[in-house]
């Protein structure tokens, strides 16, 4: 799994390529929370587009930045989900607290109140 990091103002991008399983669920954690030690981001976009595999341990990775993201009033969010993401993330529940966009732009135009 490659994770790549891109910064917005308060919005921070995690590009996330490869398998997401419980391999690779832990060193996601620890690079978004590293990135979350800096208090400014309040926004996050999960960027999916090339992520092709995702098991129950990186819905967990979502559920728990979603919370930090949260109690900083901000917005966490998913762009990119393929057929196969779809259907884990619609499963789990995850729709309900984080919304999907199409592209990242189209996220960030949301998160900015662009119409």
């Amino acid at each position: 799994m490659r994770i790549s990091f891109t910064r917005k103002a308060d919005i921070l991008i995690a590009k996330l390529e490869g398998e997401l399983d419980h391999h690779h669920a832990d060193d996601l954690r620890l690079a978004l929370d590293r990135q979350l030690e800096d208090g400014s981001i309040k926004n996050l976009i999960y960027d999916l587009g090339g992520l092709n595999f995702m098991d129950s341990s990186g819905i967990g990775v979502f559920i728990g930045r979603y919370k930090v993201i949260r109690k900083r009033e901000g917005q966490a969010c998913l762009t990119g989900v393929n057929s196969q993401l779809d259907k884990i993330l619609d499963l789990s529940g995850l729709y309900r607290i984080l919304k999907a966009y199409n592209s990242v732009q189209e996220a960030i135009d949301d998160i900015r109140g662009v119409a």
